[in-house]
């Protein structure tokens, strides 16, 4: 991952950054390693945590609520946030940049030297601010579980088992898939009926 996200903004500058649908590709002079390029940065700039949470998740500041998809929910500095996964980093930053003075508390999990190669990488904006509410955990190198990760997994765990009725968890999650059986049903996967009081994002 590191080395990816070194290579990739050099990558970009060497390469015109081209404008249009996929339609009007095939009757511009652009070339095939072009188009190829083009659809790259699309797909990229679908999934990157900015815009994709901002797509989902919003705050109306004059009526203090929350909107995660198609549901509202009563903000008054009692939100708290827990997540996991590789884009975790980045969907925390702008999720306290909505939620502002909202949001009480974090706890999420990240790969091992994530926050370093964010830095290398100048992607700033995948970076959580200075003050941060919000307590970051690197773990699991190489994907496997390790001592660090389960650290993590306590730390969300006491957040979660010390909220109240009145209190919001706003989960992110990113990587996570539900099994085969399961479809696309993430209640039957988790146990949870389908009004669970817990806004949950995933990036996939």
């Amino acid at each position: 991952m590191a080395s990816t996200l070194r290579v990739l903004p050099g990558f970009a500058r060497t390469r015109p950054v081209l404008w249009g649908s996929p339609a009007s590709w095939s009757s511009s002079s652009m070339t095939l390693a072009e188009q190829a390029w083009q659809l790259f940065e699309c797909a990229v700039g679908a999934v990157m945590p900015g815009p994709m949470i901002r797509r989902v998740l919003t705050v109306d500041t004059e009526t203090g609520q929350m909107k995660v998809r198609d549901r509202n929910f009563q903000l008054h500095h009692n939100v708290y946030l827990a997540g996991f996964g590789k884009a975790v980093l980045g969907m925390a930053a702008v999720a306290e940049e909505l939620l502002s003075d909202h949001l009480v508390q974090g706890v999420i999990s990240v790969p091992k030297g994530i926050q370093a190669a964010m830095e290398s990488a100048g992607l700033k904006e995948m970076l959580l601010m200075p003050h941060s509410h919000i307590q970051v955990f690197e773990g699991a190198k190489n994907n496997l579980p390790d001592r660090d990760s389960l650290q993590a997994a306590v730390a969300i765990q006491d957040m979660a088992e010390g909220l109240s009725a009145d209190d919001l968890l706003l989960v992110l999650i990113s990587g996570w898939h539900p099994p085969p059986e399961h479809g696309a049903d993430w209640h039957q996967c988790h146990g949870c009926p389908p009004d669970a009081s817990a806004a949950l994002l995933t990036g996939q």
